[in-house]
């Protein structure tokens, strides 16, 4: 670290360290990002240093919807509302709104970090939210909680994800296979928007539920109807030839999953975002399975991080 990044604030603001035993986590003040995950010593997600932006976006979280909305427009009770484009080559507004936003800590452990903060009414999203999460560490790895609470007056659409980048500890991400338990893909256009209903994987390349080597995947892709299994949770699983790896595990509410596969993540190397979603892409537009509240109401959803 060089002596002006030493004394300089880091461009994701606090780091919050939690640990449980051998299991490490760091999550980030600004965007309450997720910025380390690690156990005994060893990366189980692609990290990047507190002073750099999150490379493609990497651990950062997505509400109050994930994904893009196609030329940022939507409805709102009849009222046409226009988001800012954050995604302006494609004409599109991606990824929620609170990406750059400094997080306040409610309550922090030695293993737990809870931070919130507020979506406010603004052009283009007319409902105001109070947005939080947890990061929790213990023996069986990371668990990450998600609220929601509607405190304005009128009922509001919600939608959340985050965008990590699991890795099966130190083997390359070519070298390992992935699993997941997606019944459905979502054909998109060249703005990766919805060109129609999710279709069925069944005997296409997106079929990923007895797994497929990633030397043969190149994604960025959405896929829905994500099957838990009898434990109750969907469990992604990236699985390397000696049969360790990571797992991203999720409550059934997260029936959708965006998978991105860029060649080289900050000089790391190829790597897979494996983002659970609890809508899919232009869900403001389609409706399809938005999380509505009504005043005063909230919402809660889990997913986690654990080695494998």
């Amino acid at each position: 670290m060089s002596s002006a990044e030493s004394t300089t604030r880091p461009v994701t603001g606090e780091q919050y360290e939690i640990r449980h035993g051998a299991v490490r986590a760091v999550a980030t003040e600004v965007g309450a990002g997720l910025r380390v995950f690690e156990v005994d010593g060893v990366p189980y997600l692609h990290s990047f240093s507190e002073h750099d932006l999150p490379p493609f976006g990497a651990g950062t979280l997505l509400a109050p919807w994930p994904n893009r909305v196609a030329d940022g427009r939507w409805e709102w009770e009849g009222e046409p509302q226009q988001l800012t484009l954050s995604e302006p080559a494609r004409h599109n507004a991606i990824h929620g709104l609170l990406r750059q936003a400094n997080w306040l800590v409610v309550e922090r452990t030695e293993a737990r970090v809870e931070l919130t903060s507020v979506v406010n009414r603004q052009a283009g999203w007319p409902v105001p939210l109070r947005v939080g999460v947890a990061y929790e560490v213990g023996p069986d790895g990371l668990t990450i909680t998600h609220t929601a609470t509607n405190i304005g007056s009128g009922r509001s659409p919600f939608g959340v994800a985050s965008h990590p980048f699991p890795r099966a500890g130190l083997t390359p991400t070519l070298d390992c296979t992935l699993t997941m338990p997606a019944h459905t893909v979502l054909p998109v256009d060249d703005r990766l928007l919805p060109t129609g209903p999710a279709e069925s994987v069944e005997g296409t390349k997106f079929d990923f539920r007895a797994g497929r080597p990633m030397r043969e995947v190149t994604l960025d892709t959405a896929f829905g109807d994500c099957r838990p299994d009898e434990t109750g949770f969907v469990r992604h699983n990236l699985i390397g030839p000696d049969g360790a790896g990571v797992q991203v595990w999720a409550e059934p509410v997260f029936n959708w999953v965006q998978v991105f596969t860029p060649d080289d993540l900050a000089g790391q190397g190829p790597a897979v975002a494996i983002e659970a979603m609890t809508c899919p892409p232009d869900a403001l537009n389609s409706g399809v399975d938005l999380i509505w509240l009504e005043p005063g109401e909230t919402w809660q959803g889990s997913w986690g991080v654990k080695k494998v």
